[in-house]
């Protein structure tokens, strides 16, 4: 089993990607790192179940390793299995908005063993709107992802540059050609009435098409719930 890190891995033709996707299987059921494109930015990602893995996020990024890492999943069924207590307004965002570049925050499941951070008993979850991500999710599960570029620096566009400034420290980088950009919009469905968090691809009046009551967070958002702001991948 190769020990190599820093690879990078074509996965713009789902015809021929299948040997990529099988080792970046390999590197997370492993515990390392993967960079993954989104339909945001290029993301970092390792197993969500592995503490190791996810303190090793942080420790590429070269930031806190306690700072909340938000986690993608595969499809609509897996909510139900990492978060508690999912509103009606909740589901109703996601089955508008998922696939796509809305991050929800919402109470975790206490039963479930996983240390993604400080995130004081929540969970930010997201399903992108990548076929190469989805197929690497649907075959690892749910995964800790976040913005594969070192802490203070712009979220990369192109496996090359997650590359340039992650380098070694991930063992495997999926690229799938350039991607849009952006952020993914956060809502807090924590509370009661739901908040946006963070503005971003999904604008607040889209929102309010299918939650009418959501607010909005006006100035500095310390009271927002921990880990809401990362954004899952950007």
């Amino acid at each position: 089993m190769s020990s190599v890190h820093g690879v990078v891995h074509d996965v713009t033709d789902p015809q021929a990607w299948g040997p990529a996707i099988d080792e970046a299987v390999n590197t997370v059921r492993r515990g390392g790192l993967v960079a993954i494109p989104t339909d945001t930015v290029y993301g970092v990602g390792a197993e969500a179940f592995d503490p190791d893995a996810v303190a090793a996020i942080g420790a590429a990024k070269g930031r806190d390793a306690r700072t909340p890492v938000p986690v993608l999943v595969p499809d609509v069924r897996t909510l139900d299995g990492l978060a508690a207590d999912v509103p009606a307004e909740a589901r109703a965002l996601v089955a508008e908005f998922w696939p796509g570049p809305l991050t929800l925050v919402l109470a975790a499941q206490p039963s479930l063993r996983w240390d993604l951070g400080d995130a004081r008993g929540t969970v930010a979850l997201r399903m992108p709107d990548h076929p190469a991500a989805l197929a690497l999710l649907r075959r690892t599960g749910p995964l800790a992802v976040t913005g594969a570029q070192r802490s203070g620096e712009d979220a990369p566009l192109d496996a090359a540059s997650a590359r340039e400034q992650l380098g070694d420290a991930v063992a495997l980088y999926l690229d799938g050609g350039a991607v849009p950009g952006g952020v993914s919009t956060v809502v807090d469905a924590t509370v009661t009435p739901l908040r946006l968090v963070r503005a971003g691809r999904v604008g607040l009046d889209r929102l309010r098409e299918v939650v009418p009551g959501i607010v909005a967070l006006d100035g500095p958002h310390d009271d927002a719930p921990a880990g809401s702001a990362n954004g899952a991948d950007g």
